[in-house]
């Protein structure tokens, strides 16, 4: 590692800890030249995961979007911010976990769906009206039939 003091190449490793839950390890370093400290962070280079839509333009996945449409569908209902951040966390480790480099949009909804029925019953039917996008009542009636069926 290159002193960030002299530009001497060589260092030593003085103290490693990890941080970020050991998603990031530091290291405390000093220059082998001028004996100056400094801290680096290292850290599992993550590939960025590209979502493509229905209409086969593709973007770079956005955790705050899966947020955005939960909050969205859990409005006015009993569900806490965390509940919801940890919502997000787990569909993002799902998404991650797949290994996928590409995933459709179609994909994410269907895990999101999955998860908001864990969630609240509710904020799920809102969110499959405008993912499924429901043309009419019966649709909507179907849907619901189905999360009763799966109660019992």
């Amino acid at each position: 590692m290159k002193c960030p003091y002299c530009g001497y190449s060589e260092s030593k490793v003085i103290d490693s800890r990890p941080t970020d839950e050991g998603a990031t390890i530091r290291r405390r370093r000093e220059c082998i030249n001028c004996k100056g400290r400094f801290t680096t962070y290292e850290r599992i280079e993550e590939t960025p995961i590209v979502v493509v839509k229905r209409d086969g333009t593709r973007q770079i996945f956005d955790k705050s979007k899966i947020v955005n449409g939960i909050i969205r569908s859990c409005e006015k209902r009993p569900v806490t911010l965390d509940a919801i951040e940890k919502t997000a966390d787990n569909i993002e480790k799902q998404i991650q976990n797949s290994l996928k480099k590409e995933i459709t949009s179609e994909e994410i909804g269907d895990i999101v769906m999955k998860e908001l029925k864990e969630l609240d019953e509710v904020a799920y039917v809102r969110f499959a009206s405008v993912y499924r996008q429901f043309k009419d009542v019966q649709s909507f009636f179907d849907e619901i039939e189905e999360i009763i069926k799966s109660k019992k």
